[in-house]
This record gives structure tokens, sequence and C-alpha cells, in this order.
């Protein structure tokens, strides 16, 4: 019963880690093909959510799974794990901030624009 858990874990994670490659693939085209900075900052953000964190939770789940590691295969699952939260903690953030950088100092325009909400509610915050 362990070994075919083990072989599970390790099929998964391999699963894992190629469903984030193709992320990646997928985040770097649109980083080439959007139109625009802000759009190209989602597909960035994109390749590293799912690009970073999921192969890195498929690489602990397949080193949870590889016996011939021993209890080494602990630490490097504890280890991309860790790691993985990070990203997914600090990826968004790091985004976020990026992204509020380059509008208030008007270094990336965003275009086409019908609607801007943003620059409402910096009017408004002026106006105080």
């Amino acid at each position: 019963m362990g070994e075919l858990f083990n072989e599970v874990l390790m099929f998964l994670g391999t699963l894992m880690i190629v469903v984030g490659a193709i992320a990646d693939l997928i985040g770097s085209i649109g980083l080439l093909r959007f139109p625009n900075f802000f759009v190209r900052l989602h597909a960035a953000t994109v390749g590293t959510i799912w690009g970073a964190f999921l192969p890195l939770i498929g690489a602990a789940l397949f080193a949870a799974g590889y016996v011939e590691l021993g209890m080494y295969r602990w630490f490097v699952a504890g280890g991309a794990v860790v790691t993985a939260s990070l990203i997914l903690l600090l990826g968004p953030v790091g985004s976020h901030a990026l992204a509020r950088a380059s509008y208030r100092s008007r270094a990336a325009v965003p275009h086409p624009l019908i609607h801007d909400a943003l620059q409402e509610k910096l009017r408004e915050g002026e106006k105080k």
C-alpha cells in the first residue's frame, strides 16, 4: 500500500511540474503578444504563480514520494512548500506595487482606456 501511495505522489508531482511548465510557456507568449504594460504584467504574474508555485508544489509531492532520498525527502519537500508559499504571497503584492508605481509615475500609460476609476479616486483624494 505504501509503495502505491509513493507512486501516486510522484505521478501527481510530475503532472504539476508539466502543467507549470505549460503555464510558463503561456505566460511568456502573453508577454510577447499582449498590447500594453499592464496586460503584460498580468501575463508575468500568471507565469509567476502558475509557473513557479505549481511546479514547486509538484516537486514537494515528488520528493515526498521518492523513497530513495531517505529522510532528506522531507527536507526537500518542506523547502519547496515554504518557497511556494512565499511566492504565492509575495508575487501578487510585487505585481500590484509595480503596477501602482508605474501608473502613478505615468511611466506606462494604459491604452486603450475606456474608464479610469483609479484616476477618479486620486482626484477625490486631492480635493479632501
